[in-house]
């Protein structure tokens, strides 16, 4: 804030008025005469005559004020201001009570930056004459000079109640808002002044900046982009303009804003974090890694930059880097549970399921409801073999809601926990987990193989028998189940001998688990990168997931290069692996889609819905196929789905889609009521906007 020095004029022209007057008929004629000499020789801006004047007159009457008063204030024309002091002293001495002569004193302090003594000046003179307004400004700039800004705050606002036009002390009121960061209170103080008068307005900076602080991004961008027409070289404003652009989502523009300030000041290192989150958000993953770390090296002790340059670490799958940043985040903050289910998160990716064992207890132990915690917990367990534990938990999860991966997963460890109750021979709990997950809906071969085994086992050959026959229908490839059955039925035409079953044959369940984090992944019909895999669980060799985890990312890799027919080719061969996985039947459905091949992509996105009736990116990719084809009917049936399964799908679109595609059938009111449910769900604003003018439309 630059403190403005109008008043001080204003004071001296009241003490040089109050001085000019003829000397008092006590004062005597020789030491008049002088006086008025004095005074002609100041009129002749003879300054040094003029004192010399008054001084041969103060021999002559050393007891007369007026004349120690002229002469301090000579003495701080000519920026005497030492001598000016001790002659205001001197007055004092003679009229203690002489309110201007301190505000004098004050003024002499405040431009030599002796604040305090200023301000014990400026409340003296308050104290002797409190209906002297101006003195108020005097004391509100000096409290702000020494940070005491709500003080300088209470004295403008009462300066400005007798003064509400005196736009100086507006301005320094704003920005003493700002200093206390205020800045609701400072846009309105600035806001004032340019409605007042904008022809005039000085301060589109600071105004743009208040803005900025009070989340009006655009009107503050306004603002900034005047101040930069007005001095394209005005950094604060480029930064301010950055930063606005950039809550605006305006990324291009926030980029060249920052690219403009740092060419300027390239060791400006608090930008930097904000500089590196644009990047972060521009997918310039190498750029902003290397701002964060000039950020961290800068301010070492700020965890926020160590939080974030481990985020993108995430986003690129380099959990190392990303655990080493958490870690250090976490030794600075041992009670921030986020970053614990950060760390969790990438020791999980990591596979190494022990460490985010540690992790996930220690946020139960805090938060022991802690859903998506628990649920991850048991996924680590499950794929530690841990199956029991894993079982335990699944159930704990079910009982608080249905979920049908869930209940997958559960299937599938009641199964692997079934077979290692047969190894410790345990027949009748492995027959009562074996039933409990065929009862839940799973049909995988599996678990019937495991019913024969331990059918056969106890003897019953009838019911091992039938089982291995339903293990085979169900799965005919697994040559396992047949090379077992053969050998099964071979035994019973042998001398019988001590039973026993082949345990040299491929060992079958192995799980292919993959976390789930908190936020429910949505897929883009046209935005493949965006297709998340969820949770898979498959009875299948480890050789067998590997093969398949290796041809997705051939496809994946494929697709990003646009070699779509590739893509499909090694997609294909992945199902040849693993035949249920719905994430890899949507995303050729998402090839053929992007080919306008409709039919071909709908074949596909039933087929991943087949898989799991409950897979919404699934059923909402159909509806999509649906309409390029223009069968509306089952367009609407769709979406309708994804609704019931998740009503805040994807941000509410799933209301958007159902919404529109009611509309082309003339369904009006259901479309409304629709468009309205999507503004409910949704955090588009621009979108909202759309929606609410076609709702206006429509009506």
């Amino acid at each position: 804030m630059n403190i403005k020095k109008h008043l001080l004029s204003t004071i001296l022209i009241s003490t040089l008025a109050l001085n000019i007057a003829p000397a008092p008929a006590q004062m005597s004629p020789d030491a008049s005469r002088l006086y008025q000499e004095a005074c002609s020789a100041e009129h002749q801006q003879d300054l040094k005559e003029a004192i010399t004047k008054l001084e041969q007159a103060i021999q002559i009457s050393s007891s007369e004020a007026m004349l120690y008063t002229k002469l301090a204030g000579l003495y701080t024309e000519i920026d005497e201001t030492d001598k000016a002091l001790a002659t205001y002293k001197k007055v004092i001495e003679l009229k203690p009570d002489d309110a201007f002569v301190y505000i004098s004193i004050g003024s002499i302090y405040e431009t030599q930056g002796k604040y305090k003594e200023a301000l014990a000046s400026y409340e003296k003179a308050l104290d002797i004459f409190p209906e002297y307004k101006y003195n108020y400004y005097n004391i509100a700039n000096v409290q702000y000079q020494l940070h005491d800004y709500n003080n300088a705050i209470k004295n403008y606002n009462t300066f400005l109640e007798t003064y509400s036009q005196h736009i100086d002390s507006r301005e320094n009121l704003a920005a003493s808002y700002s200093a206390i960061k205020d800045y609701k209170n400072a846009a309105r103080q600035y806001k004032r002044i340019y409605d007042r008068n904008p022809d005039n307005f000085k301060n589109f900076t600071e105004y743009g900046l208040a803005l900025l602080n009070t989340n009006d991004a655009e009107k503050a961008v306004e603002m900034l982009e005047t101040a930069v027409e007005i001095n394209p070289d005005n950094t604060s404003a480029h930064l301010g303009l950055a930063q606005a652009y950039q809550d605006l989502g305006k990324n291009e523009m926030s980029y060249e804003e920052y690219q403009v300030v740092l060419a300027k000041i390239p060791n400006l290192n608090t930008v930097r974090l904000d500089y590196a989150n644009l990047l972060a958000d521009m997918n310039k993953n190498t750029e902003a890694i290397a701002q964060y770390n000039m950020y961290i090296k800068a301010f070492p002790n700020d965890i926020v930059g160590y939080k974030n340059i481990a985020s993108v670490y995430k986003k690129l799958n380099n959990y190392d880097k990303a655990l080493e940043n958490y870690l250090i985040v976490l030794n600075k903050d041992n009670n921030d549970i986020n970053i614990k289910k950060e760390i969790a998160f990438c020791y999980h990716n990591k596979k190494n399921y022990d460490e985010a064992l540690k992790y996930y207890d220690e946020i139960l132990a805090n938060n022991p409801n802690d859903y998506s915690v628990k649920y991850n917990k048991a996924l680590a367990l499950h794929a530690l073999e841990k199956y029991q534990d894993a079982i335990i938990l699944y159930q704990e999860l079910l009982a608080e809601k249905s979920d049908s991966t869930i209940k997958a997963n559960l299937n599938d460890a009641l199964v692997s926990r079934g077979h290692e109750l047969i190894a410790v021979q345990n027949y009748g709990d492995a027959i009562t987990n074996f039933k409990n997950a065929i009862k839940n809906g799973y049909n995988d071969g599996y678990a019937y193989y495991g019913l024969a085994k331990v059918y056969r086992a106890t003897g019953d050959n009838t019911k091992a028998s039938e089982n291995y026959e339903k293990a085979i229908s169900i799965d005919p490839d697994k040559t396992v189940y047949s090379a077992e059955y053969s050998d099964f039925i071979s035994s019973l035409y042998k001398p019988k001998t001590t039973t026993q079953t082949n345990e040299q044959v491929e060992k079958l369940p192995e799980i292919n688990i993959t976390i789930d984090e908190n936020e429910k992944p949505t897929t883009v019909v046209k935005k493949q990168e965006e297709v998340i895999v969820q949770p898979l669980v498959k009875t299948t060799s480890n050789i067998t997931i590997k093969q398949n985890e290796d041809l997705i990312l051939e496809g994946d890799k494929n697709f990003k290069n646009n070699n779509y027919d590739a893509a499909v080719k090694k997609y294909q061969d992945a199902l040849q692996l693993v035949p249920n996985d719905a994430t890899t039947l949507l995303k050729i459905g998402n090839i053929y889609q992007l080919k306008q091949d409709h039919t071909k992509a709908v074949n596909y996105y039933q087929k991943s819905i087949i898989v799991n009736p409950d897979y919404t990116d699934g059923w909402f990719n159909l509806g999509i196929a649906y309409i390029n084809e223009n069968n509306l009917i089952e367009a609407q049936k769709s979406f309708e789905r994804v609704i019931s399964l998740d009503t805040d799908y994807n941000y509410g679109y799933a209301y958007y889609a159902l919404a529109n595609t009611l509309e082309h059938q003339g369904k009006t009111a259901d479309a409304i009521k629709n468009y309205k449910l999507f503004t409910k769900h949704s955090n588009d604003k621009e979108m909202i906007n759309t929606v609410q003018n076609k709702i206006k439309e429509l009506q």
